[in-house]
Formats: structure tokens, C-alpha cells, sequence
């Protein structure tokens, strides 16, 4: 079985967003994870341009993405297409580390009347990790391949790289039979 593990950055400022904007997805990483084989077989990575923000300096220091980047992205509608299209988003069970991730969708997808591109089976990978371990409080990304035995590969808030880095988790999650097979 097929799984998406998406990981999305999105416009942030070091305190208050400025009057008038709201945080948006800049960025789409998605790494396709195959259950039955345990293993990553492909990543993608999609830019996509803010229309209500700007990426801050704060912004760029914490994903490295800067605005002339994002600006050669595709609309936010268009990166949703991408993602039912090419990725079978609607029918592909999908994952991320938490629920931020789904979250920003919804609502960026409400705000903006976009089709939600993902179909209903998610799951929150932080809280099977912090249950399959047995933690206290849920760990963050980077923590969770420390705990695991796992090394942070690429850059740490890079979307593209952070879906890599949590399909790693989940997969060691699968090999521990602690992830649900949905």
C-alpha cells in the first residue's frame, strides 16, 4: 500500500503576522512511502506562490525559502490540482508530522474556495510515534530521529526535506508493526 507523507512550510513572521496578511503554504513536500516494500520510492517538492503574505526575513532564516523563490511557485489552487492529479491525493492514504499540516490545508482551502485535495484518511505520525515509544510529551521532528536511531537528512523546515525525514519515521514505525495499517 501506498502512502503520501506530506509536509508543508508556510509564511511566518517572528511574532504577529503584519495587518492584513495570513500565514500561507509556500512550499508542498511529499514523499511517497510503499507500506508492503518499506520504502521511500519517490519525493516531490512543489513551490507555491502566497497571495495574501510575503515570506519575512524570519521566514527565509527558518526554511531557507526567500520570496523570489516562492515567486516562480504555482497558485495555491494549481499546487492542489498537482497534488490530485499526479499524486492521487484524493484516494491516497496521507500522513504528516501532527496536524498543522492538515489544519493549514482547511483552512487555506476555505479561505480561498480550493477543493480540499485530500481524501479523508489521514494520520497524525507524531502521536503514533509518541504512543509506539511510549513518550510523555510529543517529541518534534528533529527529536523524534534522535529517539529513533535515525539521521536528519537535507535541512530541517525544508518541506521537501521534512517529508523525507518523517516517511523515515514512519517506516521505522512500520518495521516496529506499530503503524496503522489503514
Amino acid at each position: 500500500m501506498r502512502l503520501n507523507v506530506v509536509d508543508v512550510e508556510a509564511t511566518c513572521w517572528d511574532g504577529e503576522p503584519p495587518p492584513g496578511t495570513v500565514s500561507e503554504i509556500i512550499e508542498i513536500g511529499l514523499t511517497v512511502v510503499d507500506l508492503g516494500s518499506r520504502e521511500r520510492i519517490s519525493r516531490h517538492r512543489i513551490l507555491v506562490r502566497p497571495s495574501r503574505s510575503t515570506v519575512s526575513a524570519f521566514c527565509t532564516e527558518l526554511t531557507g525559502l526567500t520570496q523570489a523563490e516562492v515567486d516562480t511557485g504555482v497558485g495555491f489552487a494549481e499546487a492542489c490540482g498537482i497534488l490530485a492529479a499526479e499524486h492521487a491525493a484524493g484516494s491516497r492514504p496521507w500522513a504528516s508530522w501532527g496536524d498543522y499540516d492538515r489544519h493549514q490545508f482547511t483552512r487555506q482551502c476555505g479561505a480561498t474556495g480550493t477543493a480540499y485535495p485530500f481524501g479523508n484518511r489521514h494520520t497524525n505520525a507524531k502521536a503514533v510515534f509518541t504512543q509506539a515509544h511510549g513518550l510523555r510529551k510529543r517529541p518534534g521532528m528533529a527529536q523524534a530521529l534522535r529517539v529513533a536511531g535515525l539521521p536528519l537528512e537535507g535541512r530541517h523546515h525544508r518541506g521537501e526535506d521534512d517529508a523525507w525525514n518523517i516517511a523515515a519515521l514512519i517506516l521505522d514505525l512500520a518495521a516496529r508493526r506499530a503503524w496503522p495499517m489503514t
